[in-house]
């Protein structure tokens, strides 16, 4: 092994040097900070934990996602969390056994087998909030509202969120009486916005005419909130799927009250998380990041394994995405230079300023010393000058 070899990362995994690190942990902070401030209280779940919790419930992509390694004390594999939603479900229905709302927030790492774009780190920081016990819309409201929130606090030039509803898929698929393989099929379809193929597919499995059309009309509901009537119109004889788009619109009526710069953009096809969201689902992107920088939606079913069955919503936020998109300004370094002469006086005033908050750094001399000021003893009592 030579010298460099003992030095490399593996390939997406980062390290964070002192100039990105300072602002990125103020985000954090903030995000936290706003975060409190609305309710939600701090958890902070184990870095891993049993496969048998840990990727229960939120299908087969976090699965392939997730470092799996054997608990030499058990024999049992155990994952590296990939997630942090799936821990936070198990320490509220279990942990806690909360009864009634419950609102929790998180900050930290998570590992991925491989990068979500080329461009994305293997060890994200994951910031995020989940709501429970709460199947009511306004749960919904107050976890995009707190999206909006953090999307401000990351000072991207726009706020714009896309924000669906796995439901009207569910209720178009049931009532052109999918099986659960077609279901999968079409989904597949859907999201490759494969138009040629899915009206070849229609043709071939559907033979309710009325149901091929809602079925072949899904794929163009995208676009401002002038979608959401289209879509009314169109499925009005599936009052479930009327319904999930009803919930959309409530969503937006409120956005547009309190956020009116934020734009949001409606993707009626979106199924991002359908194997475990069972209803409003939205994304936040920024200009040159492809994959979203943050998600989230409801995923009520989730504590079943837990053996309760919790109404939730949430997101979680990459912040390490954030970092990239050159958006957190840069921190400037303030420091106090102070050459130790062993005086207990001078003991006391650099405790006094690190009390205060400052930043206090004993040093050999002040000429390698990069700060912008220096304690000095003036007729004799300690005092902060410039340098």
């Amino acid at each position: 092994m030579t010298y460099a070899d003992r030095w490399l990362l593996p390939d997406g995994v980062e390290e964070i040097l002192p100039a990105a690190a300072k602002p990125l942990e103020l985000l954090r902070r903030q995000l936290l900070d706003l975060y409190s401030t609305w309710g939600y209280d701090l958890v902070i779940p184990p870095l891993l934990e049993y496969t048998d919790s840990l990727l229960i419930g939120l299908g087969r992509d976090v699965d392939l996602l997730t470092f799996k390694v054997t608990d030499q004390l058990t024999g049992r594999t155990l994952g590296v969390r990939a997630d942090i939603t799936p821990q936070t479900a198990r320490m509220d229905a279990h942990s806690m056994a909360a009864t009634g709302a419950n609102r929790l927030c998180y900050a930290g790492h998570v590992v991925h087998t491989k990068p979500k774009n080329p461009l994305a780190t293997r060890t994200p920081i994951q910031v995020g909030l989940e709501f429970y016990g709460e199947a009511d819309i306004a749960a919904d409201i107050e976890v995009v509202s707190l999206l909006l929130e953090s999307l401000r606090i990351t000072g991207l030039p726009k706020l714009h969120i896309d924000l669906g509803h796995v439901g009207i898929y569910r209720a178009l698929a049931e009532a052109a009486k999918l099986s659960a393989t077609q279901e999968d099929e079409f989904f597949d379809l859907l999201q490759r916005k494969a138009i040629t193929e899915i009206r070849q597919w229609v043709a071939k499995n559907v033979a309710d005419v009325a149901c091929a059309e809602l079925l072949l009309a899904l794929p163009a509901l995208s676009g401002g909130i002038a979608v959401l009537a289209r879509a009314r119109a169109l499925f009005a004889s599936v009052a479930a799927a009327v319904a999930a788009v009803d919930q959309l619109q409530a969503v937006a009526e409120v956005m547009a009250q309190r956020y009116p710069e934020a734009e949001l953009y409606f993707d009626l096809s979106e199924l991002r998380g359908y194997h475990y969201l069972t209803g409003l689902v939205f994304a936040a992107f920024a200009p040159g990041y492809g994959n979203p920088i943050a998600s989230g939606g409801r995923y009520d079913h989730i504590g079943e394994v837990f053996g309760r069955a919790r109404p939730a919503t949430g997101f979680a936020l990459d912040v390490s995405a954030v970092s990239k998109l050159g958006l957190l300004a840069p921190i400037a370094v303030t420091a106090i230079a102070v050459v130790d002469n062993g005086a207990s006086q001078q003991w006391q005033a650099v405790q006094a300023l690190r009390a205060a908050g400052e930043r206090v750094v004993y040093v050999a001399n002040l000429q390698q010393f990069a700060g912008d000021r220096e304690l000095r003893l003036v007729n004799g009592t300690y005092q902060v000058a410039v340098l």
